[in-house]
This record gives structure tokens, sequence and C-alpha cells, in this order.
């Protein structure tokens, strides 16, 4: 098995690429090690010293760190990922499945013509970017001309995601929308 890296603009987070599915629908964030208990995979990545954070795309893991070098974390990291998927063991545990976790959407119902185009907008030109940067964002809601936006992965506490969100995602909803004044991150 082959795992191929590759540097995400979050300093802090490296991308895992195993030549597999990883998730086949949906994604799953970790920022604890308790709330990484529901997935094997994640158990075995906080047991790394030095990792913060897990993620799991389509065909990805991105792993967050607190400190360290990551040619000094990496050999762990690539261990931990090539043990899982050797074994054959599950992503999550006990049908622990991937959801939402993000809340409950809000917006006004008069807006829904709106915040249908956002959620198009995300999933056909932003998320597919994103993901190329090992993260993810998803709509959280629509109030007085603002998108609030759920980023996850490296691009949760990526130093350039202030200006991924300012001048990348604002300015294309803007375009396509005018209601749209502003985009922030929850």
């Amino acid at each position: 098995m082959f795992i191929q890296t590759e540097a995400t603009p979050n300093p802090a987070t490296l991308k895992f690429l195993p030549g597999r599915v990883v998730m086949p629908e949906g994604t799953f964030e970790a920022k604890t090690p308790e709330s990484g208990e529901v997935s094997p995979l994640a158990e075995r990545l906080f047991a790394v010293p030095g990792v913060t954070g897990v993620f799991f795309g389509y065909d990805f893991v991105t792993v967050t760190k607190a400190d360290g070098e990551w040619q000094h974390l990496k050999p762990a990291i690539l261990g931990a990922i090539m043990e899982h998927f050797m074994t054959g063991a599950p992503l999550f545990a006990n049908g622990y499945g991937a959801t939402e976790e993000d809340g409950e959407e809000f917006f006004d119902p008069q807006d829904a013509s709106t915040v249908e185009t956002i959620k198009e907008l995300l999933e056909t030109r932003i998320r597919p970017a994103v993901a190329g940067d090992g993260g993810d964002i998803t709509f959280r809601g629509f109030k007085d001309g603002t998108v609030y936006l759920v980023m996850k992965g490296a691009c949760s506490g990526c130093p350039s995601s202030t200006a991924t969100l300012r001048h990348g995602i604002q300015n294309l909803l803007r375009h396509f929308l005018p209601d749209v004044r502003e985009v922030q991150a929850v």
C-alpha cells in the first residue's frame, strides 16, 4: 500500500491519500481524542503524540498537529493509516455513521431560493476546491445578507481561511447573488 501526502494551506495540517475511498459519503471531523473514539482509525491517529485533529473526506485523511515537525510525526501517522486499511477494520465502530454535527440550518423561508443557490454554488464550485486542500465547508445559515459556513479539516484554523472566506467565497457568492453581503465562519 502506497500512501501519498500533500501539504495544505494550513501548515499544522497534512493531507494523506491512501489510494482508496476513505468515506463514501459525507465527512467526519474529530478535534479531540474523545470525539474520535467512534472510529478505530481516528483512535489510532490520536495515539500518535502531537496529533490534535483528524478529518476524513472521500479519498483522504487530514491530520492536524499541535507541535513537532512533520518529518518526525509522518512515519507514525503513515503506519497508523496503513495498519488500519491493511487489517480491514471498519472506519467507524458499532455501526456509527457520519452525521451532520454542525447543528441545524437556519434561514428565513422567504430566502429559500437564495439558500438553494448558495448550496448549489458551495457544492459545485467551492467544496471540490476546499476538498483538494484537505478540508470541507458546509452551509449553516443565511440571515440579513450574511452566509454562515462551517469550515472543517485543513480549513479549520487555517491562517489563510479568513482570506479564503472574504476574497474567494464571499466574492463568488456576491457575484451570483446580490443579496449576499458577507460570509462568516461559525
